[in-house]
């Protein structure tokens, strides 16, 4: 199985949706398991600005499916949503999608959040919605995964789209703890090679 990376400044052994905003207070990317296929990245994302009094830091090393273009929407500011998506959509939906929900896949997701959810929220507000009421972004990550999806993909650098990827998995069952390591950051809370100390390990 692929390997992904969650960073977090919290000592679990298993993955709950339900902590979901726990950790900075937001879901940019959708709701679901945020993973990154990059180590340093992982240990970057263990720091929480919102509780820098929490000052140990951890690396999960993650097990999940391989995710590609038949069962993730990819997040690209720059093309379409790619037609088999619009078409698993709207039939899933029984209806049409509007052209805006059409332009680009993060606006396909803020589309279904307020579809599912009765919302009225005009396209421009879909980008910014409040993001302590994710009752629409799970929607849409429940929607989704009853057409076939299993979670959302986007760049690790939006510099080089084709590169190293990060990950929203819709369901916890597919993100599998291989293992636990220990990190240190230094002061612009980036990793420090070859500070890793394992703290738990799981069988196979």
């Amino acid at each position: 199985m692929p390997v992904s990376y969650h960073g977090s400044s919290v000592l679990f052994d298993r993955f709950d949706l339900s902590h979901v905003t726990e950790g900075d207070g937001k879901i940019k990317f959708g709701f679901g398991v945020y993973l990154t296929e990059r180590y340093n990245t992982a240990a970057h994302y263990a720091f929480n600005k919102h509780r820098p009094d929490m000052d140990t830091y951890y690396v999960y090393t993650v097990d999940i499916p391989e995710l590609n273009d038949s069962n993730s929407i990819f997040f690209d500011p720059k093309r379409p949503v790619p037609a088999d998506v619009v078409s698993r959509v709207e039939e899933g939906l029984g209806e049409k999608l509007p052209d805006y929900a059409k332009s680009i896949a993060k606006e396909l997701r803020r589309y279904l959040s307020n579809r599912l959810t009765g919302r009225v929220l005009s396209p421009a507000k879909m980008i910014a919605p409040d993001i302590r009421d994710i009752t629409g972004e799970k929607a849409a990550a429940r929607f989704l995964q009853g057409i076939g999806y299993i979670g959302y993909r986007w760049p690790v650098s939006w510099s080089k789209p084709d590169g190293e990827q990060q990950f929203a998995l819709f369901d916890e069952n597919d993100a599998r703890i291989r293992k636990i390591e220990k990190v240190e950051l230094d002061r612009n809370n980036q990793f420090v090679e070859g500070s890793e100390v394992l703290v738990k390990e799981f069988l196979p």
